[in-house]
């Protein structure tokens, strides 16, 4: 008697052909093209057959790319063949990538033509790391993907696992070092199961992906789509008048957004159509008065509390369980649990503040680096830094983070990052980072920084234009300060340390905005 296979046993689109081929599965927005499964399996077959030839089957893949139907292929192609994806911001500077590719021991990097500048400069950095394009290259040292030969070859998906590493995503860390986070085949289609089971999955639905890939809440509705055999709509990247469009035209019932898209739209004077099933709005903590003109707007937003480490959703609120109990993140998601505990790990009861950990099946099995892992994880799974409550009937309320981490426009930025490159400037001598509110954003990086009176030209002024210059070299856009105060010292504690809502309190009324 042959002993029964854990499900899935390939890839999701290799199951959603033989059972679905000739269902739509993919609209590409940009070219007005729609694929059916089987032109989907297709593609990813000649994607899958070209990682073979190249050696990277098996391997770990660095993509560089932003937002298109090819980070789509690639990413199941990669899961046909046993190939680990490892995610990359396409808006971090080369150094920000390099440290990166250094800590995952890539074997290659598969860019686009527009990213491929930056992928040969960070795999200049890295040793025996390949150059790929999923488009014609355009420069030295750059292969291309596909090859003619690899149109019409079949690939025999591999067999998964759930424990399976498939995927691995940074995110920020209280430490200022970005986590590797290891996602498995397991973690991806539980948080897809019950994701379905809170949201309902209809034939006739589909998902609007609009926000970056390589991050989880671009990847999420991809995964998701392919399993539940419905159409994911592919729109390059958000713009609030074109999206609004996208939205109309195409029957969107679904669309994962972070607050300040969703404001945007709103300003845009967005009217959402009948089709509009839910709003998934994650990211960044909503404010009351931004779902409040979403119900005035009658759109059907569901905030939802989630984290890389748990592929995507914890916990979500359906649109009339938001306006009924304001500000809640409604209750975990099925097979998820959630624990508040106190400072000693021990569980509080319901109304009481503490520390949310999370355990379950779509919770990583841990980070790349163990020492990080061994911090995290406790008796009762994953302890997210997240401070919150839940009501009697499991409602979660999440008050702060415990690591001051800022959030904005969906974008993670901590704070000890962008100190020490504030610090690194040599006409500064120390800085303080934190998150101002931000009606755009949500939040935005603001810094009060002290001038080192022992340099040379303690005499000048240090000028804020020149801090942020130094920024450009070695920080992504979203994590330079905005807003940037000078002082003669930072305020601080009796104990010693930065007094960080003093430090809020400064610049706000001090603080010379830089955008």
């Amino acid at each position: 008697m042959t002993a029964p296979i854990d499900w899935p046993t390939r890839d999701p689109v290799a199951h959603r052909v033989a059972a679905t081929p000739q269902r739509t599965a993919l609209i590409d927005v940009a070219t007005e093209t729609n694929w059916t499964f089987r032109e989907y399996d297709r593609r990813i077959d000649r994607v899958a057959a070209a990682l073979e030839s190249a050696g990277l089957a098996g391997e770990r893949l660095g993509v560089l790319m932003d937002t298109r139907p090819a980070f789509a292929t690639l990413f199941f192609a990669a899961m046909r063949t046993g190939t680990t994806v490892v995610a990359l911001n396409v808006r971090e500077t080369t150094g920000e990538l390099a440290a990166k590719v250094a800590r995952t021991d890539l074997t290659a990097i598969v860019c686009e033509r527009e990213t491929e500048t930056a992928a040969l400069a960070v795999a200049s950095e890295a040793n025996s790391v390949d150059v790929y394009s999923v488009d014609e290259p355009q420069r030295d040292g750059t292969r291309a993907l596909e090859k003619a030969d690899t149109s019409a070859t079949s690939i025999e998906p591999v067999d998964l696992e759930r424990d399976d590493t498939q995927l691995v995503m940074f995110t920020s860390g209280t430490s200022g070092e970005p986590k590797a986070v290891r996602l498995t085949v397991g973690n991806l289609v539980a948080s897809a199961t019950a994701s379905a089971f809170r949201l309902g999955v209809d034939p006739d639905d589909r998902w609007l992906c609009c926000l970056p890939m390589y991050h989880m809440g671009g990847l999420a509705p991809v995964v998701r789509s392919a399993l539940y055999g419905t159409p994911v709509v592919i729109q390059r990247a958000f713009d609030p008048a074109a999206t609004a469009r996208v939205l109309e035209d195409y029957d969107i019932s679904g669309v994962s957004l972070v607050p300040t898209m969703c404001k945007r739209l709103l300003d845009a004077s967005w009217e959402p159509t009948d089709a509009l099933r839910f709003v998934l709005l994650g990211g960044a903590p909503a404010s009351s008065e931004l779902l409040e003109r979403c119900r005035e707007r009658n759109v059907p937003v569901c905030p939802t509390y989630g984290m890389t480490e748990t592929a995507s959703q914890i916990a979500t609120a359906l649109p009339e369980e938001a306006a009924t109990h304001e500000g809640t993140v409604g209750q975990p998601l099925m097979f998820t649990d959630v624990t508040v505990v106190d400072e000693t790990g021990a569980a509080v009861e319901g109304g009481k503040q503490g520390e949310l950990v999370v355990s379950g099946p779509t919770v990583t099995p841990g980070y790349l680096d163990d020492a990080h892992t061994d911090a995290a994880f406790g008796d009762r799974g994953l302890h997210t830094g997240d401070v919150g409550y839940r009501d009697a009937d499991g409602r979660l309320w999440i008050l702060n983070r415990r690591s001051d981490r800022i959030v904005t426009g969906g974008e993670n930025v901590d704070p000890g990052e962008v100190v020490a490159t504030l610090r690194d400037h040599p006409r500064v001598e120390d800085a303080a980072v934190v998150g101002l509110t931000d009606d755009e954003w949500g939040e935005r990086v603001a810094a009060l920084v002290v001038p080192d009176t022992d340099s040379s030209a303690a005499d000048s002024p240090i000028e804020p234009r020149a801090l942020l210059a130094h920024c450009d070299d070695h920080l992504a856009g979203f994590k330079q300060p905005k807003t940037i105060g000078i002082v003669d010292a930072l305020p601080r504690t009796a104990s010693g340390t930065v007094d960080r809502e003093a430090v809020r309190e400064q610049l706000l009324e001090d603080g010379i905005d830089m955008r």
